[in-house]
């Protein structure tokens, strides 16, 4: 038999309203009754998926046997030095390395065997331990590639601490700060580093200046963002020219430049900040680079004199198909990256010259500038891959427009990209919109099949056609593998975002069914398992709500399923910042209404539902444990159908376990259960 998680009644009066809470208790993580609770969650699921032990050690071990497991990346130039990683057969984690440099050509380095030359620059393994769990906050190379800043996690909290090593000499400095958020930024000659801090909320929202040599209580507070709407970060133009200080909520941004020579110095702001407006800054010549949102939905490139940044001159303009994602500087040229009918593209502009965009094989594919450190290039480093073509990394010649493949990721065990197919096919949402659907399935399967349909859809983030070697245990078993690209992703521009947020949301529910009704109706698919993580968990619950009989299961993993409390609790993390993305219920009654028809844990009700895995982790400091954890035990009080499982991690934060094999191992349990729900 399940757990049973006891009532205790919990009510809160908003607008008039009464929510009741009968499991508010389990968010009390100090209490021994909740991790007894979560334990006895665990055992239950182990033994209702035993049965599957077989199955799952056959899927980690084919995992295992199509990764070449002693491997290395593909080297990249700064300065005097390539820079690579790699990893060991056996080891958990990636090992950082360095060979001098010589000529413009990555060294051609046997896999396997290091040269003899290579300098190990950080051991994930040594630094890890005998830790559970292990993750790097950063990983910094001074200008001079003299020192090394770096940062560690041994929680999955995601705070971590800031250390520093002397690459000449091998040496770990004394300097140690603890409770430091991702990042951070060298100054031109290496004496000072820049790192930001979070507050109670895990806001990042303090900027402090760090002497090497000295102790982190002399360190100095440069920056502090007081609207706990915003957030902030430090950078360095490619340039190497300007430090950047950003502050950004979701909708506005706010810029400010320090010559990085000069890191005791003011930042100055490059234009003050304006509801709605977003913009970014890169660094060439004696002009900037702003690619900005100002009057133009799906932005547009403009450039602004080093001594009147405020004034924007337009270099690429708005269009309504195209959106501009980012802009980078180099000294010959400018390299844009951007999104167009569901796809990502490139596109280089000289300084002298014609602009042009870069072509690429496949009709559906990610592409992206990768791996650019050197300001001073001839060629531009991407990455490339498809539902069908493994990770590959390119050297674009900009003099000759060739595309030089440097690497492919190895897939062993006699993987053909010819023996795969993908396709683009297009749903129509309820209000006939068409949504892109992407598809990927081997050669011969028989339609309909059964199917894993993955959909994300908020913050603008799109989920790209890409390879993953854990699908081919899916796929080679005659499963159909499908992404929804449903509003509130990035996929097709700002105005898909815009259409899947605040009093939109819905529309990336529905959106998702219509894909599942297209995937039927089209013949694609049999039985359809989803799957969503985070905010796509939230999209998991939301859809089990709105249409149960069209999923034969759901995976939800660190799912945002308690919407409505979360996001009225402006205490716990990231709820304030959040309110430009769902709208804040606390002042707003359309808001905490909406919020309220749709939150997965407030709306589950008497019918069927499908067999449901719940997946998260007790450190998770961005969708906390007690999301799903509430979320299980409301289906198994309410709903009929199941079984719901539920499995945290003990010892682990938002993005599960840490090392390699322990992340094959839990892709293994999940892929397993997947299988068995359509067998």
């Amino acid at each position: 038999m399940p757990p049973v998680a006891k009532k205790v009644v919990s009510e809160r009066t908003h607008h008039g309203d009464t929510v009741v809470d009968d499991y508010a208790w389990l968010t009390n993580k100090d209490d021994p009754e909740t991790i007894v609770y979560l334990e006895a969650e665990n055992a239950y699921t182990e033994k209702a998926t035993a049965h599957l032990a077989e199955l799952r050690e056959a899927v980690f071990q084919e995992i295992k046997g199509r990764t070449l497991e002693t491997d290395l990346s593909v080297p990249t130039r700064k300065g005097a030095w390539w820079y690579y990683s790699r990893t060991e057969e056996g080891k958990q984690y990636g090992i950082q390395c360095r060979v001098p440099a010589a000529g413009e050509d990555p060294p051609l380095i046997k896999e396997g065997t290091p040269p003899a030359d290579e300098r190990v620059i950080l051991d994930g393994n040594e630094l890890a331990g005998d830790s559970e769990f292990f993750s790097m906050g950063t990983s910094a190379i001074s200008p001079d590639g003299r020192r090394l800043a770096y940062s560690t996690d041994l929680k999955g909290d995601e705070r971590f601490t800031l250390r520093f090593k002397d690459l000449e000499s091998g040496e770990t400095l004394a300097d140690e700060i603890p409770g430091v958020f991702y990042g951070g930024t060298w100054s031109a000659d290496g004496s000072v580093f820049f790192y930001t801090v979070v507050d109670e909320t895990w806001r990042p929202y303090r900027l402090f200046r760090h002497e090497i040599g000295t102790s982190a209580e002399q360190d100095v507070l440069v920056f502090e963002e007081n609207d706990e709407r915003f957030w902030v970060g430090i950078g360095l133009t490619r340039s190497e020219r300007f430090l950047v200080l950003s502050a950004g909520s979701k909708i506005t941004s706010e810029v400010r430049l320090l010559d990085a020579a000069d890191p005791r110095g003011e930042f100055k702001i490059v234009r003050p900040r304006r509801t709605g407006v977003e913009y970014d800054v890169d660094h060439t010549g004696d002009r900037l680079l702003v690619l900005h949102n100002d009057g133009a939905e799906n932005f547009e490139l403009a450039s602004a004199p080093i001594d009147d940044p405020g004034t924007w001159t337009p270099l690429i303009a708005h269009r309504e198909d195209t959106r501009l994602v980012d802009a980078s500087a180099f000294e010959s040229h400018f390299v844009v990256a951007f999104r167009r009918e569901g796809l990502t593209g490139i596109r280089v502009v000289p300084n002298e010259g014609e602009a042009y965009e870069i072509a690429f094989p496949e009709p559906i594919y990610t592409a992206f500038p990768a791996g650019n450190p050197e300001f001073r290039t001839k060629r531009l480093r991407l990455s490339y891959t498809s539902m069908v073509t493994p990770p590959s990394v390119y050297d674009y010649e900009l003099a000759t427009h060739e595309l030089i493949l440097l690497k492919r990721r190895p897939v062993l065990g006699g993987y053909e990209p010819s023996d795969y197919e993908q396709f683009r096919e297009w749903a129509t949402a309820e209000d006939g919109t068409r949504v892109p659907i992407s598809i990927v399935r081997k050669k011969g399967t028989a339609k309909p099949a059964p199917t894993l349909l993955y959909g994300y859809g908020s913050y603008e983030s799109a989920i790209d056609p890409g390879f993953s070697v854990a699908r081919l245990s899916l796929l080679d078993r005659g499963f159909v593998f499908a992404v929804a690209h449903v509003r509130g992703g990035g996929e097709m521009g700002r105005r898909w975002y815009d259409e899947g947020k605040l009093l939109k949301k819905k529309n990336t529910f529905t959106d998702f069914v219509a894909c599942a009704r297209h995937l039927r109706e089209a013949g694609w698919s049999a039985e359809i398992v989803a799957r969503g993580g985070s905010a796509g968990g939230l999209l998991m619950g939301a859809v089990a709500n709105l249409a149960p009989e069209m999923f034969t299961g759901i995976v939800a993993e660190v799912p945002f399923v308690d919407a409505l409390n979360t996001i009225l609790d402006p205490s716990l993390p990231l709820t304030v910042i959040e309110w430009d993305e769902w709208g804040n219920p606390l002042e707003h009654k359309d808001a905490y209404d909406y919020i309220k028809s749709y939150t997965p844990y407030e709306n589950v009700d008497g019918r069927h539902y499908p067999p449901t895995l719940a997946l998260s982790s007790l450190n998770d400091t961005r969708v906390l444990y007690h999301e799903p954890t509430k979320w299980i035990a409301r289906l198994r009080d309410t709903a009929k159908g199941g079984p719901f499982l539920l499995k945290t991690e003990m010892g682990a934060g938002h993005g599960g376990r840490s090392g390699r094999y322990d992340a094959w191992h839990e892709e293994a349990f999940t892929l397993s259960w997947i299988i068995d729900q359509v067998r």
